[in-house]
């Protein structure tokens, strides 16, 4: 009896310093972001919307710094070359060359398609933080493509501005790479799936460079985003994502 007490106890021991070992989820958020984006990035890319009747493929180049300001400058098809986006903290300001119009996004456009894709202009936006604007907890450990992932649940917070009503993410133990993420509407009912996956060294980091996005009603829809090159953590200076800028950057 004495031996079987002394092993229950060894064990319970045991489960609770690996729990102790384990790190907070919003740590594990932190580094994925960490990893995804750094303190600045400058990407080529490419995208791909896949309908049932047609495919179309749009080339793109983008600048970001942290979560307030990023710029979209397309490069291919032709017909949109030059079209650009803006995004200054929660503000999107368009700008169309075939007309030399500038457009600010009204609140009202948000939630429409961007440029035709799964992605909506309030995808660019992201008014929340993935870290500060959920409650997070970790449900168990998968496996995704041979890496041990951490599966964690993400709550919006009562006063955040996130129009689901949970995320769960797959992340990887080793690297902190974002592999999967489902986002749930009010009613618990899953409305779209993101899949990361062709683990690739872009710049000074590696990290998953293709990304799927699938709605759930919508049969034969999705959209593909295959990173091509990316440069992280050189300077750019906030001015570089001023509306003035967004005309002229090339």
């Amino acid at each position: 009896m004495n031996r079987l007490t002394s092993t229950t106890i060894l064990l319970a021991a045991l489960c609770q310093m690996a729990f102790a070992q384990q790190p907070k989820p919003e740590e594990i958020i932190k580094k994925m972001e960490d990893r995804m984006r750094g303190e600045t990035a400058q990407m080529e890319l490419t995208m791909t919307i896949v309908r049932p009747r047609f495919t179309r493929e749009i080339s793109m180049r983008s600048w970001a710094k942290g979560d307030d300001y990023s710029l979209i400058l397309i490069t291919a098809p032709a017909r949109d070359r030059g079209t650009a986006f803006l995004k200054r903290y929660n503000e999107i300001w368009n700008y169309l060359p075939t007309v030399d119009r500038m457009i600010k996004l009204p609140p009202s456009m948000m939630g429409q398609s961007w440029m035709g894709s799964d992605f909506s202009n309030d995808d660019l936006v992201r008014e929340s933080s993935t870290v500060n604007d959920f409650n997070h907890r970790i449900l168990r450990s998968e496996t995704i493509d041979d890496l041990d992932c951490w599966v964690i649940e993400s709550i919006p917070k009562p006063e955040s501005s996130v129009v689901f009503s949970k995320v769960i993410l797959w992340i990887s133990k080793e690297h902190y790479y974002h592999l999967r993420s489902e986002n749930y509407d009010e009613r618990g009912d899953r409305v779209s799936t993101i899949v990361l996956s062709d683990i690739k060294t872009l710049g000074n980091r590696t990290m998953p460079t293709r990304m799927e996005m699938t709605p759930e009603d919508k049969s034969g829809h999705k959209t593909i985003l295959v990173y091509t090159s990316g440069v992280f953590d050189e300077t750019l200076e906030d001015r570089f994502f001023s509306v003035q800028n967004l005309k002229t950057i090339r």
